[in-house]
């Protein structure tokens, strides 16, 4: 056996101080960018008036920052291995900022290839993700990273943030104002977590190799494979949700376009609150049962989805028990991904898997605009899909994967 790692030699203390300080600055800085990440979904009914776009063109717009976002979390997720969180979470709330600028723009003047191009830009918001679960995990003990993670991971409440206050702040300020707003407040929490966001005492030293070979490293890894399938579906369909929904309830239930992110809003809160409560049950009773509960949930609430259910309130509780399923899902996983991970390899782990979790975001909608029926207003066969998939995962979560930490080594 090999020396121990100076992580696994110097495990972070129960009361290491400025834990909580730097768990809220880390879940903060996620806020942020999850906002600045969906800014575009929630006015997708804006744009398909005003360019006169095609559900097809519609789904690409939406789905277009989920791309950026999920393929960059990989080399994102090295570099914080490299260089800390708190560099890594400045650098990616200013980098995000000339993309909201470029979507302003477009925007403004209808350009649809302009808008497309700033969608895939934008996509750099969405790797904020990735700095901050090997962040948050050097601060806390194996024991108490589910919950650490579970609540940096409710930081993907800016969606509902950005569903909810982005058609008003519209209808209030104006477009162009509205996203000059959002450019500023990444810039102020940018400084903030510059000036008052610290490095974990026990963080991990990694050794100075090249992005490659630390991806090499993470990638030979089975939990980092076994994590990425289950982190697409679960956190995939949220992501797809959340984009996606202000379009299919605006062609299912007529609904107008603040009604429809109001809706989107209360879907992504619900998913943001069932988060930590994941990460905290897989503490206790461990991830398998908790991601179990969640895909065999998903399964049938997205049969009952199909129903298209009548009425305000069965319809409601549908997506909200949809986005407290998924939820529950993500925190169970990443519960997994930060105890199984070798201490030095967080990072590299949590960029490929949240990767995977973002790409299987932008494929659905895709799916659903390509598959829409006009004729009979339906979504039968993405919604099918989405029951199919769960199906699988649950079946692969029970046979295939250790409900327990194990020692995740290279295969020989």
């Amino acid at each position: 056996m090999g020396p121990q790692t100076p992580a696994s030699a110097t495990p972070p203390a129960t009361h290491t101080p400025g834990k909580t300080r730097n768990l809220a600055l880390a879940t903060l800085a996620s806020v942020v960018g999850f906002l600045a990440w969906t800014v575009i979904a929630p006015l997708s009914g804006t744009y398909t008036a005003q360019l006169g776009l095609a559900p097809s063109a519609t789904a690409a717009l939406v789905a277009m920052p989920v791309l950026v976002g999920s393929v960059g979390r990989i080399v994102v997720g090295v570099l914080t291995d490299r260089y800390g969180g708190r560099v890594m979470f400045t650098a990616v709330l200013l980098a995000a900022v000339p993309p909201i600028l470029l979507v302003a723009l477009g925007g403004t003047i209808n350009s649809y290839l302009l808008l497309i191009a700033a969608g895939f830009l934008l996509g750099i918001a969405g790797t904020v993700f990735a700095v901050g679960i090997p962040f948050v995990s050097a601060w806390y003990e194996p024991e108490r990273r589910g919950f650490a993670t579970g609540v940096f991971g409710a930081g993907m409440g800016g969606t509902a943030l950005s569903a909810f206050f982005t058609p008003r702040l519209v209808d209030l300020i104006g477009y162009l104002a509205t996203h000059l707003l959002i450019a500023g407040l990444l810039v102020a929490t940018a400084i903030v977590v510059w000036l008052f966001m610290q490095e974990a005492p026990a963080r991990p030293s990694v050794p100075s190799t090249g992005v490659a070979a630390k991806l090499l490293g993470a990638a030979r890894l089975g939990v980092t494979w076994r994590m990425c399938f289950l982190y697409a579906v679960v956190f995939g369909g949220f992501v797809s949700f959340s984009t996606y929904l202000p379009t299919y309830l605006r062609d299912i239930y007529e609904f107008d376009l603040t009604a429809a992110g109001t809706r989107t809003a209360g879907f992504a809160l619900a998913a943001v609150l069932a988060r930590p409560v994941g990460g905290i049950l897989a503490d206790r009773i461990g991830a398998k049962p908790v991601v179990l509960t969640s895909l065999a949930a998903v399964a049938i609430l997205a049969w009952v989805v199909n129903l298209k259910p009548a009425g305000e309130v069965p319809a409601g509780l549908t997506f909200l028990a949809m986005a407290a399923a998924l939820g529950l899902g993500a925190g169970g996983v990443f519960a997994w991904v930060g105890v199984l991970s070798p201490p030095e390899k967080v990072g590299a782990v949590a960029g490929i898997v949240s990767a995977a979790g973002g790409l299987g975001g932008y494929f659905p909608p895709l799916i659903m605009g390509a598959t829409y029926d006009a004729e009979d207003n339906s979504y039968f066969i993405g919604l099918m899909l989405l029951t199919v998939t769960a199906l699988v995962a649950l079946l692969f979560t029970l046979f295939a994967v250790k409900g327990k930490p194990e020692n995740s080594q290279p295969p020989s």
